[in-house]
């Protein structure tokens, strides 16, 4: 009988060529994969809750599997994360859920967090976890800016031209901008996002906070609605994907 399985995921995007699997491998799915297979010699597909690029990490992306090996919760847990080693990936939980459970399409909402070091001096101990930016930025400004953002749009100035979505069309829930611990931190919340959009929006929110641009200047390249409206796109290794929320 077949068993379906919740997975939590944290992982560090460096060296990976992101979630979707390749045919190469390398991607994050693909240690999964492996990891399952060396379980239960079963070729699965461990499906995601939202894909992230190359260098992007992870503190609670969410995928779901399909296993026909008898096993428990806590049992698959341990396998997973003891055949994942050496790979910068680890499976925090597992639960045994309903069959029509899907990682993707039961998401309800999904929550980013792009982290920005502003500072003169090079970050050492957050290499490839920060984007250093070696000018102080008003987060304020940037605050106030952001909320240009929310709500639903049209969202091609701030999509990839490679984005396979049918629609730009998107419901920004929240987009909050916060100094902390030494950080600014900025958090992006939706039902989903396009390829993209949260890189984009950060670099945009930049150029805000560097005052070369005003709320208005956000404002115009929204209503652009064209891709070369956008500032410069923010470095895939500030962005992590934080959690994803279900109906209960």
């Amino acid at each position: 009988m077949t068993q379906r399985f919740k997975l939590i995921i944290e992982y560090e995007g460096t060296k990976f060529c992101g979630w979707q699997t390749q045919r190469g491998g390398g991607a994050v799915q693909d240690a999964l994969s492996e990891a399952v297979f060396k379980f239960c010699g079963e070729e699965v597909n461990v499906n995601g809750a939202g894909r992230t690029d190359t260098g992007v990490h992870a503190r609670g992306q969410v995928a779901h599997l399909d296993i026909e090996k008898s096993t428990d919760a806590s049992t698959l847990l341990k396998a997973l994360n003891f055949h994942l080693k050496p790979h910068p990936v680890a499976v925090l939980s597992a639960q045994l859920v309903d069959s029509e459970f899907d990682a993707r399409f039961s998401a309800i909402r999904r929550h980013y967090e792009y982290r920005i070091l502003s500072r003169r001096v090079r970050p050492t101990l957050l290499v490839d976890r920060v984007w250093w930016v070696p000018v102080e930025l008003d987060v304020a400004a940037m605050q106030e800016a952001s909320g240009r953002l929310t709500g639903r749009h049209d969202f091609t100035t701030f999509r990839s031209v490679q984005c396979q979505a049918a629609s730009p069309e998107r419901s920004l829930d929240r987009l909050d901008v916060v100094a902390e611990d030494g950080e600014i931190r900025i958090r992006a919340v939706a039902r989903s996002f396009l390829h993209n959009q949260v890189r984009s929006m950060v670099g945009s929110l930049k150029l805000v906070g560097e005052g070369k641009w005003s709320a208005d200047n956000l404002s115009a390249a929204l209503e652009a609605k064209d891709r070369a409206a956008c500032a410069p796109v923010a470095p895939a290794h500030g962005l992590y994907f934080m959690s994803v929320d279900y109906e209960k």
